[in-house]
């Protein structure tokens, strides 16, 4: 008996490895050499290829495809319908699959519904991808990222709050951690409840 959840209208492969906790929803199909961690959520019509790898707690919701070469971290959201490409230049009378292009999504990061991330990009830590933005290169760590294509407009939290940086570190509302912004990168100084 395995210990995660699958609707019985769901498939899940031979060769697919499927970590404890995880609920797979109506519809979703699993492909042989997928890896998904534990304590995931796969929302309906979610297909997982062959040659992805998902890590721990990771949320993907209504009608994602998750193409081999994508790698999801711990704590990633996809939101409903978001979209991931593995080649850049697709022809149906050509195959290219010995030119898929490797997408990493860092820990902790959210993609908006209908968001584009074409292949190749690495989206920084807690980076937050905007509702239908196209994402088609590097995101830093924190980045707020809106629009076609996709460029940074503010910064969040780790918690999910926008921050408002101005001179000098600044807190979060919310949970009040703290972060400087240096050459156009963002890094937290202080969590609370951090050890000192």
């Amino acid at each position: 008996m395995p210990d995660y959840f699958a609707h019985q209208s769901s498939y899940i492969d031979d060769g697919a490895s499927i970590g404890a906790g995880t609920k797979i929803w109506h519809f979703c199909h699993v492909l042989p050499g997928a890896v998904i961690g534990e304590r995931c959520n796969l929302g309906q019509n979610v297909v997982v290829m062959g040659g992805t790898r998902i890590g721990n707690n990771v949320k993907i919701q209504n009608n994602v495809s998750v193409y081999e070469g994508v790698i999801l971290e711990d704590d990633v959201f996809c939101g409903p319908s978001c979209v991931f490409t593995n080649v850049s230049t697709p022809r149906s009378h050509v195959s290219r699959k010995s030119e898929y292009q490797r997408t990493l999504v860092r820990r902790g990061s959210s993609i908006g519904a209908n968001a584009t991330i074409v292949c190749g990009a690495t989206l920084g830590e807690y980076c937050f991808i905007g509702a239908g933005a196209v994402v088609r290169g590097e995101v830093p760590a924190y980045a707020l990222m809106v629009g076609v294509p996709a460029r940074r407009v503010g910064w969040m939290c780790q918690c999910g709050i926008r921050l408002e940086l101005r001179d000098g570190p600044a807190a979060c509302r919310s949970c009040g951690a703290a972060y400087r912004e240096e050459a156009g990168l963002l890094r937290q100084i202080d969590r609370p409840g951090a050890a000192s």
